[in-house]
């Protein structure tokens, strides 16, 4: 479980805490808590999330369950130094669709006293690292990893199965497009397409 950080706030510099996982892990369930939380606390909170996800809705962030976040889609990440001047908390979802200059972004505003929360795949569709991800996690004072459940054999869920054609990277889609599911079962499926 995540405890927020209780250093010091006013001799303490802003932080960085991705949460990430496979699809259906409950990734931006997490964000979502921990900004409504920041949000009770009294702390002006800004949430972003990329222009081109407009899966359940085109301005809020939305969970797998519906629960949902007012949010500002933006097209690239300078935008979301620009529109988030004066807050306390960043909350940005999807942070793989990002290119690498969220990284920068995300750094900057953490140097500037600003708590920044990121949500998004560790991994693509053939099982390798997603786009800016891996940096975010490595300068991330707290990473947490969520993991689905593998319907197929029980067991903890790591990877994104995609379960229709297309080789293109990004790929937009929910459960008629993507399975969650183990080490196991991922790499038996890898292997019949070889």
């Amino acid at each position: 479980m995540f405890l927020e950080n209780t250093i010091n706030h006013a001799r303490q510099s802003g932080w960085m805490e991705v949460i990430c996982g496979s699809m259906f892990s409950g990734k931006t369930e997490e964000l979502i808590r921990r900004l409504r939380r920041a949000e009770m606390a009294g702390q002006q909170v800004e949430i972003f999330k990329p222009a081109l996800d407009v899966r359940y809705s085109e301005e809020d962030i939305v969970s797998h369950n519906r629960n949902k976040i007012r949010s500002t889609a933006v097209n690239n990440p300078q935008e979301i130094l620009l529109l988030c001047s004066s807050c306390d908390v960043v909350g940005i979802d999807e942070a793989q669709f990002f290119d690498d200059s969220i990284v920068e972004v995300a750094n900057d505003l953490a140097n500037n006293g600003i708590r920044v929360v990121v949500a998004g795949l560790d991994m693509d569709f053939r099982g390798r690292p997603f786009g800016p991800m891996p940096a975010l996690m490595a300068t991330a004072e707290y990473v947490t990893k969520v993991h689905a459940i593998c319907r197929r054999t029980g067991n903890l869920a790591n990877y994104s199965l995609r379960t229709t054609n297309g080789q293109e990277l990004v790929q937009l889609g929910e459960t008629e497009s993507y399975e969650a599911v183990s080490r196991k079962v991922f790499f038996e499926e890898m292997n019949k397409e070889e």
